[in-house]
């Protein structure tokens, strides 16, 4: 990506999805800080969607220009509901979930498409869920470096029932536009229920052949999409 010129363009926030962290933005924030942009990374304890919102406003309110709102699996849960910050100019979904009102990750996955690969869930503990170790990289990150495909899965962050049940109360994508990266060889979230949900949105749609981790294996792609936004962004600000 080259260096552009950035002052009239939107800001970026990155928000992770559910069982990871926020360090595999890395590649994705590397790319964007090179040509120029300034990128807040969330670290969300994926608890409850309620705090994750309240986590991600406090990351955009911080910026002090408009900012592209960009969230990977169950962080479009996530932005879906914080893209309602006044700060938020527009949204960008990576493999993501884009509820509707009254609509949770929990009601999305609940009917599944036919032979659709079922993602290695386990319940663990005091109401958080986690993905089978042994299954993870062929469901997650398939196409990651295999070593570190499994320090992903030896690192995961328990993903909490609340998180995965908390209803949208007003979806952003409603009022604000949205961009969507379809990853092609999705195991998590089946790439055609990526393809109804971003035609729901009106997004604009990429497909780009990946895994659930994406954002990790191919930062560039995701990068580019990003910075599309915020261009377009820029000029209809213009």
């Amino acid at each position: 990506m080259a260096e552009i010129s950035t002052a009239a363009l939107p800001g970026v926030v990155l928000v992770h999805g559910g069982f990871v962290d926020a360090s595999g933005w890395e590649g994705v924030y590397t790319i964007l800080r090179r040509a120029g942009f300034d990128v807040g990374v969330v670290q969300n304890p994926t608890v409850s969607l309620a705090d994750d919102v309240a986590t991600t406003n406090r990351v955009v309110a911080a910026r002090s220009k408009p900012v592209v709102l960009v969230g990977h699996s169950y962080g479009g849960a996530v932005i879906t509901e914080a893209g309602n910050h006044p700060n938020v100019a527009g949204l960008v979904y990576i493999a993501a979930f884009a509820p509707d009102q009254g609509e949770s990750v929990a009601t999305l996955i609940k009917d599944p498409p036919a032979g659709a690969p079922l993602p290695p869930i386990v319940p663990l503990p005091d109401g958080f869920l986690g993905l089978d170790t042994t299954k993870f990289a062929d469901a997650f990150a398939a196409d990651v470096p295999k070593d570190q495909a499994q320090f992903m899965a030896a690192s995961q962050v328990p993903w909490g029932v609340q998180a995965l049940n908390g209803s949208i109360s007003q979806a952003a994508w409603r009022t604000k536009p949205s961009w969507y990266l379809v990853a092609t060889d999705d195991k998590m979230i089946p790439p055609s229920a990526q393809r109804l949900m971003s035609r729901r949105a009106g997004s604009t749609v990429v497909e780009e052949r990946g895994s659930h981790a994406i954002y990790v294996s191919k930062p560039q792609a995701v990068a580019a999409l990003i910075e599309t936004a915020a261009q377009a962004l820029r000029k209809g600000a213009g």
